[in-house]
């Protein structure tokens, strides 16, 4: 089986020791390829060459950013018989995708793990969302389409507007200037952005979807393809507790609420049996596509990837989108 092991080695828990213990035990069974991420978007540009070059499998050792860069690379052309599988190797902070397909935490245990399943046959078919944002205030450099919407991108566990997307915002600023990501600085950055921020006193945010009536006055929405929606260290933070890679999308949106309420719905997320309920919590399940529009703009992000601001963003299930390795 030929293979490409697309490795990050700017993620978090990535070091070349790690690497090179990845390369030796795959290679034992395996026709490895190497190769290493030296710019953003360089995983998304590794795995559709390695599509086109006819590679049977595409391994990550990444983050979450570099298992998304890999997934739309791989499915740039779409889902079909001919899109290479993908493994996953957890080296960044959360590797939420990575522990929703049951990998080990630990990315030398992973590679003893990947070759097991090979040798069962535990694949499947997993769903997977897109998302386009309106163009007028998509993030520069973005394609756009005839209709003023960037052109679809692929995300593999989460999506959102509004909230999540200022806090990662501000967590990608802190990181830039040297901090390592870690539960407090997402902490920190969560309560700066919920007691500093504006929108959560005017919530700009709508959501539609078919078949639902209109729901103003958000300022967050969170959107699941797997549950739970992310960690806190070990610790799973679950607001769509019924999200899947069986079914449709699941949303989780707050409208405004005060610093006691929001508490209180953060307790609920992360209690052993969650399910947030209550005053200004609005859920949806099994949604097959939605409309988020907002009167002002708003950051959005895909996968804990923050990719600008926008009034609008279209999201849509994939249903059978990519064979992965479990």
């Amino acid at each position: 089986m030929r293979a490409l092991l697309v490795a990050n080695p700017a993620a978090t828990t990535t070091t070349r020791k790690v690497r090179d213990v990845l390369v030796r035990a795959l290679s034992s069974e395996l026709d490895l390829e190497l190769a290493e991420t030296a710019h953003r978007g360089h995983a998304r540009e590794l795995a559709a060459q390695a599509t086109a070059d006819g590679i049977d499998l595409v391994v990550t050792l990444g983050g979450d950013g570099t298992v998304n860069e890999a997934a739309n690379g791989l499915l740039t052309a779409g889902p079909g018989p001919d899109v290479p599988m993908l493994a996953v190797v957890p080296g960044g902070s959360t590797n939420v995708f990575a522990r929703a397909l049951g990998r080990s935490r630990d990315p030398v245990e992973a590679p003893g793990e990947i070759l097991d399943s090979l040798r069962a046959g535990r694949t499947r078919l997993v769903s997977l969302g897109t998302a386009q944002a309106r163009t007028d205030e998509a993030r520069t450099g973005e394609q756009g389409t005839a209709e003023g919407w960037t052109t679809p991108r692929w995300f593999v566990f989460a999506a959102g507007m509004g909230f999540d997307a200022d806090v990662i915002s501000r967590v990608e600023a802190q990181r830039a200037r040297g901090r390592r990501s870690t539960g407090s600085l997402y902490i920190g950055a969560g309560v700066n952005a919920f007691l500093l921020g504006r929108d959560r006193r005017r919530p700009p945010i709508t959501l539609e979807a078919s078949g639902e009536a209109p729901v103003d006055g958000l300022f967050l929405a969170l959107v699941s393809n797997v549950s739970p929606w992310t960690y806190l260290g070990a610790r799973p933070i679950d607001p769509s507790p019924e999200a899947s890679f069986d079914t449709g999308l699941d949303v989780f949106a707050m409208g405004r609420v005060g610093v006691v309420r929001m508490l209180h719905h953060v307790r609920q997320t992360m209690a052993a049996r969650p399910d947030a309920r209550g005053r200004g919590v609005h859920r949806w399940h099994d949604l097959g596509e939605l409309t988020l529009t907002s009167t002002r703009p708003q950051g959005w992000q895909l996968d804990g990837d923050h990719l600008g601001t926008t009034t609008g963003l279209r999201v849509r299930s994939v249903p059978d989108a990519l064979r992965v390795v479990v």
